[in-house]
């Protein structure tokens, strides 16, 4: 499946019996021999409808998957279970609502802004983390805010998105040590306040397409140093995000789902 052309392969074990049995380098292997960027499963919960758990395409668990969660919730909307839904995650509790075919919103519950949360290894002020980066033609980016959604992101407001050397520069914000789980990297073009166009360098599986929970984490940022306004459309290299963070902290994510096709990884 995919979210704005952030792919994933989703595995529904709600009715299977004992535990998936996939290693690191499993599901490392399945997810390079087929190309997507993250795998999701599905497994039964007491709590919810469905207990959900993400890994990147280097074989690591993570917190948190925004479009991911939204396909997840459009299988099931698909299944036959009922329009509204509830995950348990690493990341916390999450809800989704069916939108129109084709399309889910979940609300990723709220946004974490202590540095504590995100986590960082020292204290910091979130709005505005005295961090930076150098460029190749020696530029620098500074300033970048930083907000978890269940998994850590810094966003760094730029005038020029497209001469960004983001996957030169990505790797070395993500083993950054102030970051002690290392750090997804978002990078932001604010069009209006309104229209913000995103690319996320992903811990663990680089440059994608889309990053859902980096557009919800971008809103965030850019909304607390004056940028955005609460609600916008984020425009990511694979389509546009509508996000929203509520009145009470929550931060909801919609947007198109597709699903590509079944896979058979028995041998995997």
């Amino acid at each position: 499946m995919n979210g704005a052309g952030n792919a994933f392969i989703v595995i529904d074990r709600r009715h299977a019996a004992g535990p998936s049995g996939y290693s690191e380098t499993d599901i490392a292997a399945m997810l390079t021999v087929h190309a997507f960027d993250q795998l999701i499963v599905l497994d039964p919960s007491d709590d919810a409808d469905a207990d959900l758990r993400v890994w990147n395409n280097d074989g690591g668990e993570v917190g948190a998957c925004g479009n991911g969660t939204r396909a997840a919730a459009w299988l099931l909307f698909e299944d036959g279970v009922k329009p509204h839904l509830r995950f348990t995650s690493a990341g916390g509790l999450m809800s989704a609502q069916r939108l129109a075919k084709g399309a889910a919103e979940v609300d990723l519950g709220p946004a974490r802004l202590d540095w504590r949360q995100i986590p960082l290894s020292l204290p910091m002020d979130t709005v505005r983390l005295d961090f930076g980066v150098n460029l190749p033609d020696g530029g620098r980016l500074e300033g970048p805010g930083a907000v978890s959604m269940g998994n850590p992101h810094v966003v760094f407001a730029v005038d020029d998105l497209d001469s960004l050397p983001i996957t030169g520069i990505g790797p070395d914000i993500e083993h950054d040590p102030l970051f002690p789980e290392r750090v997804n990297s978002g990078f932001a073009q604010v069009r209006d306040r309104d229209d913000i166009r995103l690319k996320v360098f992903e811990r663990g599986a680089g440059l994608t397409l889309a990053c859902g929970t980096g557009a919800c984490a971008a809103l965030v940022a850019l909304h607390r140093q004056g940028l955005a306004n609460r609600e916008a459309v984020i425009e990511a290299d694979g389509g546009k995000l509508p996000v929203r963070w509520d009145s009470e902290g929550h931060v909801h994510l919609s947007g198109p789902v597709e699903l590509e096709r079944e896979l058979d990884l028995r041998g995997l």
